[in-house]
């Protein structure tokens, strides 16, 4: 629709100026012939009126980009009216520890976008100091939103989610989130040089602790292999990186930040087995210790877990280690058979 009133009102500016111009050439010629009007300043008169005439075509495009910059500063209005989740950017925040247990307890949960559909219908989950949990279950079943909400991206509508006996929503927000790590399946990174996407783990970080971090994440040896090193520019979103190097650099920076409690989503599940393995490797060494929340697509990479939840339809319907669930022949034995079918 915008575009056809803009087409519409550059062919009516056309029309006009085309329209002028050929009745001041009808005029001027007929005040040569009288001579009234010199022929010199008839055609200087035609120069200037092309030049007015173009400034005047060109209102629609100018007209249309500004329409443009209005939509979009309506866009940028919108995101700076939202309440802000941390009022203080400035203010110190307090000493927190993740190292105890968290839990969530009787959660529902329904995303604002699409209230009539209930993601997480009365989830229970605890995860112990130092514990490795593991989440699978079918597409859909709600581990990524889980993620989301130990990540405090959203709150439980009903429930609890609580750091020992203290519910979490009474915790200064940036502290819970400077002591946890998400590496996502899609690493985001910066336009910048490879040490700035390490340090934003923590931006106070030196370069030993950058490379040792990078040393850890397995991702040292590929840095080294760049003429530039930690200087090297790794585009935008990371572009000049392969999806396994970019899941290292994520690693390196979730070393980097130390946190209490680490968070994995399909952190391997799109790369190839060699990047895989390597990745893997990176990953076992930053799990070493902590608390983590592996979601997994390959079953195969959660065998060790200390305790492995299966999730259907928002709920967990089975837990316990690997070798007691395939006992059970329940539901997890049926998605590792699933799975080994497919290859």
């Amino acid at each position: 629709r915008g575009a056809l009133w803009r087409g519409t009102f550059a062919s009516f500016i056309i029309l006009f100026i085309f329209g002028a111009i050929t009745l001041v050439i009808f005029k001027g010629a007929d005040l040569m012939q009288q001579g009234e009007l010199a022929s010199e300043h008839f055609f200087t008169f035609l120069l200037m009126t092309g030049l007015v005439a173009g400034s005047i075509g060109g209102m629609a495009a100018q007209f249309s980009a500004l329409q443009r910059g209005l939509g979009a500063i309506e866009s940028v209005m919108d995101i700076v009216d939202q309440a802000r989740e941390v009022e203080d950017l400035n203010a110190s925040t307090p000493d927190l520890s993740l190292r105890q247990t968290v839990t969530l307890t009787d959660v529902h949960f329904n995303y604002p976008q699409r209230p009539d559909v209930q993601v997480l219908k009365g989830l229970n989950l605890r995860i112990d100091a130092g514990d490795q949990v593991a989440l699978v279950g079918t597409s859909g079943a709600g581990k990524s939103t889980v993620a989301s909400l130990l990540l405090r991206f959203h709150e439980p509508d009903t429930g609890v989610l609580q750091v020992g006996d203290v519910p979490a929503d009474e915790l200064d927000l940036r502290g819970y989130r400077q002591r946890v790590a998400f590496v996502p399946q899609e690493v985001i990174l910066f336009g910048g040089d490879l040490r700035s996407n390490i340090r934003y783990g923590r931006p106070d970080a030196t370069d030993e602790e950058i490379v040792d971090a990078a040393k850890r994440a397995y991702a040292w040896n590929f840095i080294q292999d760049f003429p530039e090193g930690l200087d090297t520019l790794v585009g935008e979103r990371g572009v000049q990186l392969s999806g396994g190097q970019r899941q290292r650099i994520a690693i390196a920076r979730a070393i980097l930040k130390d946190p209490d409690l680490l968070i994995l989503d399909e952190a391997t599940s799109a790369l190839d087995s060699t990047s895989e393995r390597e990745v893997q490797a990176a990953l076992d060494a930053l799990m070493k210790g902590r608390s983590s929340v592996v979601i997994a697509h390959r079953l195969s990479t959660v065998k060790n877990a200390s305790r492995i939840c299966v999730m259907e339809d928002g709920r967990v319907v089975e837990e316990g280690r690997h070798e007691e669930l395939m006992g059970r022949g329940g539901h997890y034995a049926q998605l590792v058979k699933n799975q080994e079918l497919a290859g």
